[in-house]
């Protein structure tokens, strides 16, 4: 399969910890994206470029796979009377001849297009460059060997840089014949207006909690209480995956412990808790208790607008949240002190500030909010 060559380094595309999109079987929830295209396809209306949108982890990959085997697989309709009934379902079984081609990346329709190595070919690239769009547009130019659809997936198009993203929408505005182009994008506001208007969205929604179980199940991780960690990962099977190999949700118990104890926290929790991700080696815990600060500071915030707590994420935190936020005015300081501290540990992390010191930052500053707040 013509793709970026990267036999020595890991895959870009991959999320730790998971399978290869290519490589899961099964696409759990999304069943209204899967729906709307299939309809498309035997409606005759089928678009040559489907943007597919929505937070990461939420298998957006996955669902760009299935729906390019699907294309590659099914003959297509040349309306005779013979031709085979129209298809109601998008699943290959996994022992199909173009199944097994892309699960092995050697099938020649399929065009992945994902970040490459660096100019000195030492490294994966921060960025899609034009380089890799070029060899795209190479590939298009050659005839297709049998003449039938061929594919591009674009994993991801927010990780294009300027020159690649302008290649990619002289692309879009003028389609090779028999080709589908699949873009996905964790955030498309980043996106080129030109490249959005040029292809159909297909948005993806958060697991709920069997969805959230069953695909962390298929990637070899079985969970407890899924419902505790379809709310931190906010429904993303890929975010579940990184909190689970980081112990994300018996930190987040220790959080909530923490803040149990406002307007005055605990002093030795306080300095264990922002003892977490220091040392080398510790970024990535560092950057998982930062993000479940923040997602404790939107859940206070949501408390506070909606009245009511959403489901339990720990032990205790239906609780916290109601004494801690209870009304629109205790939301909005909690909402605005989510804003503050998150542009205070992007500021910190950019000037390698001692994680320990931004973390005992942060929390006094929760401290201080809440004292404010019962102060009234």
């Amino acid at each position: 399969m013509p793709s970026v060559f990267l036999d020595d380094f890991p895959e870009p595309d991959r999320i730790e910890g998971a399978p290869h999109p290519r490589e899961t079987a099964h696409l759990y929830g999304h069943a209204a994206a899967q729906a709307e295209f299939l309809a498309s396809y035997n409606a005759g209306r089928l678009h040559h470029a489907w943007l597919i949108t929505g937070p990461r982890g939420l298998g957006k990959a996955t669902l760009a796979w299935k729906l390019a085997r699907f294309l590659l697989a099914t003959p297509a309709d040349d309306g005779g009377m013979f031709a085979p009934p129209p298809p109601e379902t998008l699943d290959i079984p996994a022992d199909h001849p173009v199944a097994r081609r892309m699960a092995a990346l050697s099938e020649p329709r399929l065009y992945l297009l994902r970040r490459g190595l660096n100019e000195s070919e030492k490294a994966v690239a921060q960025d899609i460059l034009v380089k890799e769009v070029r060899l795209l547009k190479e590939y298009f130019a050659l005839s297709a060997a049998d003449g039938g659809r061929r594919v591009a997936i674009v994993d991801s198009a927010d990780e294009m840089n300027v020159s690649a993203a302008n290649a990619l929408l002289k692309l879009l505005e003028e389609p090779p014949g028999n080709v589908t182009f699949f873009l996905i994008s964790h955030q498309p506001s980043r996106l080129l207006p030109t490249i959005r208007s040029r292809c159909r969205e297909l948005r993806l929604s958060p697991l709920d909690a069997g969805d959230m179980a069953a695909a962390l199940d298929q990637a070899g991780t079985a969970i407890e209480d899924a419902q505790a960690m379809a709310e931190l990962a906010g429904g993303s099977v890929g975010e579940a995956l990184r909190m689970i190999h980081l112990d994300g949700l018996e930190l987040y118990g220790k959080l909530v412990a923490l803040l149990g104890a406002l307007p005055r926290m605990d002093r030795p929790r306080l300095l264990a808790l922002a003892e977490t991700g220091t040392g080398k080696g510790n970024e990535a815990k560092f950057d998982l208790m930062v993000t479940l600060i923040d997602l404790m500071l939107a859940r206070l915030a949501r408390a506070g607008t909606l009245g009511m707590a959403p489901p339990e994420a720990a032990q205790g935190e239906a609780a916290l949240l109601a004494r801690l936020s209870p009304d629109p005015w205790a939301a909005r300081a909690w909402a605005d002190l989510a804003q503050s501290l998150s542009t205070r540990a992007r500021r910190g992390k950019a000037v390698n500030l001692d994680p320990a010191a931004l973390l005992m930052d942060m929390f006094l500053q929760i401290e201080q909010t809440a004292a404010m707040l019962a102060a009234r």
